[in-house]
């Protein structure tokens, strides 16, 4: 492990090298935040696995601007909330493709393939190496855009790994907006946490996505403020820095405070 270029970094970061996939056969740097106590106690933290790892941490590193996960994570440990965050690098011109669960006339589809190497390759390798708290309920899953949308994919087809998602602006039309009939056929595992939101200025369409899917929820009985927490961020676009806003709010109600 080595530690990541000192740009606009807080806290503790490192990073493991050339991460090999053999569902995708490719491979990828992996970049973990360690909690500020994790160096001094012997806590297990939850885990919240975060796509689009370039955005996440490093405005040096950044493609479109930054999310400042490093910063809320910080923020949100003097108040209790702490967890390791692994950060998942996209691969640019494969991210698409990654992003996408569902087959489409255009765009070749690995999204499966995408969560099954987080939950059956990079996850076991998480827990073994750090101190996790490695159940369903304590690991999490989050992204935004296409991230979003593979987000709700992986919660809902793998209930027995994610507990806690985070699908933040989702790309709901994509694949003629498959999304909605895959979760309308999948069982209801209850006692999770989803956090789903979107932006005023997104568009109407992006709008009237987002509330379909929230619709959807509340009649598959999802419970608002314990299961689900939906939010419309009132002249919000379709930006990082609009992500990184609403990041707290999404992680207050889905992390636990630990003791």
């Amino acid at each position: 492990m080595t530690d990541l270029p000192d740009h606009t970094i807080t806290g503790n970061i490192v990073v493991i090298t050339d991460v090999w996939s053999p569902e995708l056969e490719n491979k990828r740097d992996i970049a973990i935040y360690l909690p500020p106590s994790y160096n001094t106690t012997e806590k297990r933290y939850p885990v919240l696995y975060m796509h689009d790892a370039q955005n996440l941490f490093d405005e040096g590193m950044s493609f479109s601007g930054e999310w400042q996960v490093d910063e809320n994570m910080e923020l949100l440990a003097e108040q209790g909330v702490e967890a390791i965050v692994v950060g998942i690098p996209n691969r640019a011109e494969e991210r698409m493709q990654e992003c996408c669960p569902f087959a489409c006339d255009d765009t070749p589809s690995f999204g499966d393939e995408y969560v099954r190497f987080i939950g059956e390759t990079l996850k076991p390798m998480i827990d073994e190496r750090f101190r996790t708290l490695p159940m369903s309920q304590t690991t999490g899953i989050l992204g935004s855009s296409m991230g979003g949308l593979i987000t709700l994919y992986a919660f809902f087809r793998y209930p027995e790994v994610f507990g806690i998602a985070g699908a933040m602006s989702p790309s709901l039309w994509f694949a003629d907006r498959a999304i909605y009939p895959f979760i309308e056929a999948t069982e209801r595992a209850p006692g999770r946490k989803l956090h789903l939101d979107i932006g005023t200025e997104e568009g109407e369409d992006a709008l009237a996505d987002a509330r379909r899917m929230r619709d959807l929820l509340l009649a598959e009985g999802y419970q608002v403020g314990q299961e689900l927490l939906y939010m419309e961020d009132e002249g919000a676009m379709h930006t990082e820095s609009a992500w990184a806003y609403r990041l707290q709010v999404a992680l207050r109600f889905l992390l636990p405070r630990l003791s």
